[in-house]
């Protein structure tokens, strides 16, 4: 059967309607390509700018005199090296945890068909309802006293790494691609002996890796780019996130200083999407049904 498109393949095996074709799509995809990639240019471009240049109006769409010492006085003024790493042990904890706990609540609601597993569920779901902002206020007063053993979490790795394991999206991510998985071989890793925990460990997993790509590129871009909890848990300066810390450290610096800043700041994340996007791509298909 063939497929119906906007043009005919009649018209395409003509010389004027196939040049005509490439043309309207080679324009669309340029026009695409600079609305996306041109504020990334203006940023990278903005920080080799001399002060006076990049406050100038009208603006300069190419450097005059091309300077690399704002990214230089970035790294070494703004501290960037200690403020990145503090990030990457943030994001890396909240991954591991969330990866963790995630992975094994999904499969327990799953697989395990527990009491009232589809009321846990409906709640747990029921939360994605609820504004972010209004938990912020609660989540706080936790972190602050820990009930029970009355600790605190504040300037503390796991103030970051504990809440990020409450996720509804990624857990209901994971539960709907687990649903998916072919019962016939789960009945066949129990017939030979395997426990719930090696059947989750020897089969489930390595079969849930296109979505436990996905649930980790979540993970680790939702911490990164978190501003408002890392300020509220992370009073100590040392201990900042790069995300709070461009904020606090942008007092008294140069305007090329600090969007150079911002550039050494988005290039893990930039570099990530590029290694993983076939993930993120699959991730859109993660979890639905296939007709």
């Amino acid at each position: 059967m063939s497929t119906r498109t906007l043009i005919s393949p009649a018209t395409l095996a003509r010389p004027r309607g196939r040049a005509l074709y490439w043309t309207v799509f080679g324009t669309v995809v340029v026009l695409f390509a600079l609305a996306f990639l041109f504020p990334v240019y203006w940023m990278a471009s903005g920080a080799m700018k001399s002060p006076d240049e990049i406050a100038r109006t009208p603006p300069t769409l190419v450097p005059e005199h091309w300077h690399l010492t704002g990214y230089t006085d970035a790294w070494d003024l703004m501290q960037l090296p200690q403020h990145l790493w503090n990030t990457v042990v943030q994001a890396a904890g909240a991954w591991a945890f969330q990866l963790v706990f995630c992975t094994a609540a999904a499969y327990a609601l799953s697989k395990l068909k527990p009491a009232f597993g589809n009321v846990v569920l409906g709640g747990i779901l029921a939360t994605l309802m609820v504004p972010a902002q209004a938990l912020v206020v609660p989540k706080y007063l936790t972190a602050a006293d820990l009930p029970l053993i009355h600790t605190s979490l504040l300037n503390d790795p796991l103030g970051i790494w504990l809440p990020a394991v409450a996720n509804a999206f990624n857990l209901y991510l994971l539960k709907r691609f687990f649903d998916q998985l072919p019962r016939d071989v789960l009945e066949a890793a129990e017939i030979d002996g395997a426990g719930k925990l090696r059947t989750l460990w020897s089969v489930v997993l390595p079969m849930s890796r296109p979505v436990l790509g996905v649930v980790s590129i979540f993970a680790l871009v939702a911490v990164w780019q978190d501003f408002l909890w890392p300020l509220m848990v992370f009073s100590d300066t040392d201990k900042q996130p790069i995300s709070v810390a461009l904020v606090q450290l942008s007092q008294n610096i140069q305007l090329t200083v600090l969007v150079a800043a911002m550039v050494i700041a988005s290039i893990p994340m930039v570099a990530l999407f590029l290694v993983f996007q076939r993930h993120i791509i699959a991730g859109i298909s993660a979890g639905s049904t296939k007709g």
